[in-house]
């Protein structure tokens, strides 16, 4: 065998110091270093295996120089057992090996072959003592047709060495024996090589064995492996992997992976964790180096030479992730890099293995998996600047990592708690709208076609292959949000990114990082998907403009509502509903909202006092459409309503077009609706945020184990419930429910009937209809690809933290006005000790909503603009633009003083103002009623004082409180 590894040996140095016949001795340094050059400019297979050849050569002059050949009689300088060749670190040594490579030096070949053994008898290689050069072997091989010669000679040497220096070889197999050379790594030798260095404080040997095991992808394959149940297994495996190791002298294809009985992760585990005792800078720098090396060779085995099997490169995968922390820079910079590149080339049918196994033997480590990666995407992002020409997206480090995340973010949901697949409302299909004029078109103007726009949201392969679904995550084993990535987020520019990803959905090879959506924050989605509804209004636009130019239809770009204040929801639900029966493409449109009688252009700011009305008036228990939870204070669908399945149609067009034209709502749905909306059916666990009251007393009847349940809750399969008016209904969750009791064999069934009649066949009528209205406005939108429920929920309601320290650092100064301006100190520090509430008014009073926006108020641009001198005016606001015009005020009482009244007394107006302006006039009480330039009366404040203002155009001003 040694001479077979001779010759093998000699032919990789052949390869890698020369690319041509015509090389001699004298120039192969020079060729060497041109060959080199060349490979690493080529991605083509010879150069990269003349590459891995090189690699190979270079590790052997490695371990040469840091352990030596085992032979004390050796006369090689460049050798540790010679006892000429200094000490050196494994960071010098690696620097050394590639200037011997370079030199072409002495290379002596009773180094260790590393192929796993398991008998010391069964290769005894070891023991030749011969020194050649590497370019002698060359020749060797060049001038021999085959390895007969080599294999005489050798053996020759090999039997003459035995004879005359038997001490030597017996203190060679000692030295074998101990280090073991080339076997794969168990928790036994970990735990032994651990203790030795305990005990002499050397970690070459554990060095040594770490960087054998590591940097050969079959050697590591075969580690931590699983013990045979029976000594007959045993016996017989011994023999067949012993003659694996001696049939081939290439440690890649050497061990036959169906002699093996699988992994043990947590004998690895236990392993990893006693080497965790060992200071990480005895082994980190060597670790590091054999785990980059491991995933190079993982990679080449994936994208060319094939030969390991699918589960060793998944059982390598895991090892190396059981790594503990290295405390190094270079493993996140240079290792993790090397092993997420190399995981990309895993097949579908590998990534959904490497995804269980993470979740179902591995749930400890994934927190360490994903800080891990995060910390490597959060290096990389922070250390680099990116620019118009090199994005983010092009940074394959990242991209790479992300793709690896993937992974374990189904590992994560697999290891959680997941909820049948089954339970799925139905599908809503929507009839597509004939527009002939468009399909005529089409070949005209491309982008004016609504149908070429049209592209189906493409399943995640590896999500079908587990058969995983984030609806189906109940809880998931590490939460969501420890996917974001904030430095990330904040750094991509979302339009190019929105660009690559529509190029994805039509087969491009961009990277996008809406592909990956939970490693962005909701706030970076948002944006995403404000682009996608943008690009949607603006080709309606122009759809409407070539059917008025063709004069097949009037010019109407945009959904124009005009309502009235008074009957605000009869006009909106009746123009709503013409709409969706002559062409419902036109909700896609950008909203325009008109108060009749009112002048105005809505640049924004009328569109969310619109929704802000709707709203307050459909929600409104009185109004009969939904009914208030009173304990978990939230709106829901209510099952005896006397309005028809077309208004709660229309109340789902109002939700769908607020998020479509980025407008947060002031809704309380429990989180089932969402879940709902996007798919996922209620069950049993959705009762808790919909009823807790009775969500916990079903709970106690499930926990409750003991066999008088019957008679402790005397409960049967029928139910009563109430409807709005409290009047008692019942109702038999199954037939002949009220002869049926509860007992510990069917107590989960009953809670889960239950459970399935309030949130879903009770209100199926009504929800159906509104889910219909929602899905008409969404249909096209990736809404459901990039958000999961409870980021729809933020997306429709807004963020829930009032962090007004936020809002201070992101907000704009204007008309003279600077941060260091004293009268927006004493304003900051007036809205700082606001009441929360207070501070709700403020964001009413600026914004024209007193919801947070997604992302929260650092995502808010507010502009503050100095509104001339020290005044009596109150402060006013232009809230389409979210511009606060502030008098330099004297001093901080009147400042207070005067922003109490404004945020305290006022409501919007049509002038997208809030205004209260001028003089003493004459005096009223309770109720003001404003007379706006259309003539149209309408109600402001409602005071409990008598109040002195002045009305003028609908803009108006409090200037004294009578008391």
């Amino acid at each position: 065998m040694n001479s077979n590894s001779e010759t093998d040996e000699a032919s990789r140095g052949s390869e890698a110091s020369s690319s041509n016949s015509n090389t001699t001795p004298n120039n192969t340094e020079e060729h060497s270093s041109t060959s080199l050059c060349t490979a690493s400019g080529r991605n083509s297979p010879q150069n990269i295996m003349k590459r891995a050849a090189a690699k190979q050569l270079i590790e052997r002059y490695f371990y040469q120089l840091l352990d030596g050949c085992g032979n004390s009689n050796c006369d090689n300088k460049y050798c540790a057992s010679s006892g000429v060749a200094r000490n050196l670190t494994p960071n010098e040594a690696a620097a050394e090996a590639i200037k011997l490579f370079y030199k072409d030096a002495k290379l002596c070949d009773s180094l260790p072959n590393k192929v796993p053994r398991t008998d010391t008898s069964t290769c005894d290689s070891s023991a030749s003592t011969t020194c050649t050069t590497a370019h002698v072997k060359e020749n060797e091989v060049k001038d021999k047709p085959s390895g007969e010669s080599t294999s005489t000679v050798t053996s020759q040497e090999i039997s003459l060495k035995s004879n005359t220096e038997p001490e030597t070889s017996q203190k060679l197999s000692q030295k074998n024996e101990r280090h073991n050379n080339g076997a794969p790594l168990t928790e036994e030798r970990i735990c032994q090589l651990c203790d030795e260095y305990f005990k002499n404080e050397d970690p070459k040997p554990l060095i040594r064995a770490l960087g054998e095991a590591f940097t050969q992808p079959a050697i590591l394959a075969r580690c931590f492996q699983k013990k045979l149940s029976t000594e007959s297994n045993m016996s017989e495996s011994k023999p067949k992997e012993s003659e694996a190791m001696c049939s081939s002298s290439d440690p890649d294809k050497d061990v036959d992976s169906k002699a093996e009985p699988g992994l043990d992760v947590q004998s690895c585990r236990r392993a990893f964790q006693y080497l965790s005792k060992v200071p990480s800078s005895c082994y980190s720098s060597g670790l590091v180096t054999a785990l980059s090396t491991l995933g190079e060779n993982l990679d080449l085995d994936l994208r060319i030479t094939k030969k390991m099997s699918i589960d060793d490169v998944v059982n390598c995968m895991v090892i190396a992730f059981e790594v503990p922390d290295l405390s190094c820079s270079d493993y996140l910079e240079i290792a993790l890099p090397a092993l997420c590149h190399a995981a990309e080339y895993l097949p579908l049918k590998g990534q959904a293995k490497l995804a269980r196994i993470w979740a179902h033997s591995c749930k400890e480590s994934l927190r360490h998996i994903l800080q891990t990666l995060q910390q490597s995407i959060t290096l990389k992002v922070i250390s680099t600047n990116y620019t118009r020409h090199f994005s983010v997206q092009d940074d394959e480090n990242i991209t790479m990592a992300t793709k690896l995340m993937k992974i374990v973010y189904y590992a994560n949901m697999l290891a959680g708690v997941m909820e049948s697949n089954t339970l799925r409302e139905e599908p809503v299909v929507i009839a597509s709208q004939l527009d002939p004029l468009g399909d005529a078109l089409d070949h005209l103007y491309p982008l004016s076609s609504i149908k070429n726009s049209k592209q189906a949201q493409p399943s995640d392969p590896l999500a079908i292959e587990l058969e995983v679904n984030v609806l189906d995550s109940r809880k998931p084993f590490l939460p969501f949000e420890e996917f974001y990535n904030e430095p990330l987020s904040d750094t991509i520019e979302m339009d190019k990114d929105f660009a690559n990803y529509k190029t994805e959905i039509s087969n491009g090879k961009k990277f996008a990082f809406l592909k990956y959506p939970f490693v962005l924050t909701a706030a970076t989605k948002s944006l995403g998907l404000y682009y996608e509804n943008r690009i949607r209004m603006y080709s309606e636009r122009r759809v409407s403009l070539l059917h008025a130019v063709v004069g097949a239809a009037p010019p109407m770009p945009f959904l124009r509502l005009k309502v009235r204040r008074s009957h605000i929801i009869d006009d909106a639900l009746v123009e709503l509903e013409m709409v969706a029966m002559e062409r419902a493409l036109d909700l896609k449109k950008q909203l325009v909202v008109e108060f009749e009688g009112e002048q105005g252009v809505d640049e924004g700011g009328v569109s969310k006092e619109f929704f802000q009305l709707i709203v307050e008036e459909i929600f409104n228990p009185d109004y009969g459409m939904f009914t208030q939870q009173q304990d978990s204070h939230t709106v829901w669908f209510n099952p005896t309503s006397f309005e028809t399945e077309a208004q709660f149609t229309l109340i789902g067009i109002v939700l769908g077009l607020a998020i479509y034209n980025n407008v947060i709502l002031a809704v309380n749905f429990p989180m089932v609706v969402y879940r709902k909306l996007m798919g996922k059916k209620g069950s049993f666990e959705d009762l808790a945020d919909w009823n807790p009251m009775l969500y916990n007393g079903l709970k106690d009847m499930l926990e409750y184990k003991d066999d008088d349940i019957e008679e402790q809750y005397m409960q049967t399969f029928r139910i009563c419930v109430q409807d709005v008016f409290g009047n008692p209904m019942f109702h038999d969750l199954k037939e002949n429910g009220d002869n049926l009791f509860v007992n510990q064999d069917n107590k989960r069934e009953f809670a889960d009937l239950y459970a399935d009649y309030l949130l879903n066949k009770s209100v199926e009528c009504q929800f159906k209809a509104f889910r219909r209205g929602f899905v008409m406005v969404t249909d096209e939108s990736p809404l459901g690809a990039l958000f999961r429920p409870e980021e729809v929920e933020t997306l429709v309601c807004g963020s829930k933290n009032f962090d007004f320290n936020e809002l201070e650092k992101s907000t704009e100064y204007d008309g003279g006005y600077t941060a260091e301006s004293q009268t927006i100190k004493d304003f900051w520090d007036i809205v700082h000790s606001l009441s929360l509430d207070d501070k709700r008014k403020l964001l009413q009073f600026t914004t024209g909503s007193d919801r947070v926006p997604v992302g929260g108020l650092s995502h808010l641009k507010l502009i503050i603009a100095r509104n001339g001198p020290d005044s009596d005016r109150l402060p006013t606001a232009h809230t389409c633009f979210n511009v606060l015009l502030l008098p330099e005020y004297n001093s901080k009482d009147k400042l207070q003083d005067r922003l109490m009244k404004a945020i305290s007394y006022s409501k919007v107006s049509s002038h997208c103002r809030y205004t209260l302006e001028s003089r003493l006039v004459p005096r009223f009480k309770t109720f003001v009623r404003v007379l706006d330039q259309g003539g149209y009366s309408r109600p402001m404040w409602k005071l409990s004082h008598d109040t002195n203002f002045r009305c003028e155009n609908s803009i108006c001003e409090i200037t004294e409180h009578v008391e």
